[in-house]
């Protein structure tokens, strides 16, 4: 433990005068992953064509090649750091373009609902919106309080908002502003149990707990490598159960299409493949430091975070640590307002005087601040 703290900010780029705390939102790849991502960057500028359409993916032009596509190497390393086969692992931006992924490969009838909880990431919760609208389905809210004290009220309360008309459930694995650990295993089981396909939103999970993805019990898993995974920007995971994987395809759909679930996705078009191929580089560095160490470290920092802020300012913090991952949400006190605008007025007093960069948001009448380590 004693080897982590400040003398690792030798290995980032982050600004020493900055104390930051927003690897929630932004996450900070390593200097060693920053090296290795411009490396790849420099071989591929050496043969670009020859790089992205000869070796990149199986969609190849000229003649077949013995050696496995480079995006398909990176995929099993990955895949293999989270429990997983890389078969049953795709590259996507983010947390959101992989939601939209499955969410548009996805048919309702009118009348059938989408589940999701009022700690989603409201982005997600859009793109649910977007797809029940042109359905004639309809998004439903389940009301989760974001100050939880008992994981299992949780499970009981989504277990409760199934109905016969549920046909998706989508539940984050971190939630993000309120910054609590769900129990998803749980939750998927009773979302099985019921008949009832579930999407994880794990954009805050990888690095930041331990994954076994095919042992979550979710139908998708979506995760970002950009945070607590030290990856490049922007780089996240799709794990998609087997039996699914068919009837699932790209939000951008290119020349993959009917060639296999890997192949859709590993080619929607020319882009910079950098960050998902440096991803095994960045999750090799988190094995080196330990990377049980470095979430039990993170964690009891995150933890100890929300007694102490509480403590000093008068307010409660009662998230179990059972509930913590590397951030908590700790509510501000009531004379800093209850607004948005008075999130953002905070957030960037805090930035631009005391240079602390964290996330604060508008919680009911109250603000909180994230606390993202």
């Amino acid at each position: 433990m004693t080897r982590f703290g400040r003398s690792m900010l030798q290995h980032f780029a982050l600004d020493p005068a900055i104390t930051y705390l927003n690897h929630g939102t932004v996450g900070a790849p390593p200097r060693r992953v920053l090296a290795a991502q411009q490396a790849i960057r420099d071989e591929i500028e050496l043969q670009p064509s020859r790089y992205l359409l000869r070796e990149l993916s199986e969609i190849r032009v000229g003649a077949p090649r013995s050696e496995p596509p480079r995006l398909r190497i990176a995929a099993a390393e990955v895949a293999a750091f989270f429990g997983a086969r890389g078969e049953d692992l795709v590259f996507v931006d983010n947390a959101t373009t992989g939601a939209n992924a499955v969410l548009r490969s996805l048919s309702f009838a009118p009348g059938d609902e989408i589940l999701v909880t009022s700690l989603g990431y409201g982005a997600i919760t859009h793109a649910a919106t977007y797809v029940a609208r042109r359905q004639g389905a309809i998004v439903r809210t389940v009301a989760l309080a974001p100050t939880c004290e008992d994981p299992a009220e949780l499970v009981a309360t989504i277990a409760a908002a199934l109905s016969d008309r549920t046909r998706l459930a989508i539940v984050d694995h971190i939630a993000s502003d309120s910054a609590l650990l769900l129990p998803i295993v749980e939750i998927a089981a009773c979302c099985r149990a019921r008949g009832v396909p579930i999407f994880v939103d794990g954009a805050h999970a990888p690095g930041a707990v331990a994954l076994d993805l095919p042992a979550m019990g979710a139908d998708w898993y979506v995760g970002n490598l950009h945070k607590w995974a030290w990856a490049p920007r922007s780089s996240a995971l799709l794990w998609v159960r087997p039996e699914l994987q068919a009837t699932l395809h790209p939000a951008v759909v290119s020349w993959g299409l009917d060639q296999g679930f890997t192949t859709e996705f590993d080619l929607v078009g020319t882009r910079d493949p950098s960050p998902w191929l440096a991803a095994p580089a960045a999750l090799e560095l988190l094995a080196e430091f330990g990377a049980e160490e470095v979430r039990r470290y993170n964690h009891d920092l995150a933890f100890h975070a929300g007694e102490r802020l509480a403590e000093r300012w008068g307010t409660q913090f009662r998230t179990p640590r059972s509930m913590v991952a590397s951030m908590v949400s700790v509510p501000l006190p009531a004379r800093f307002g209850g607004t948005s605008a008075d999130a953002a007025r905070l957030r960037d007093s805090l930035l631009f005087e005391d240079r602390i960069e964290l996330h604060i948001a508008a919680r009911g009448d109250r603000l909180a601040a994230r606390v993202a380590i």
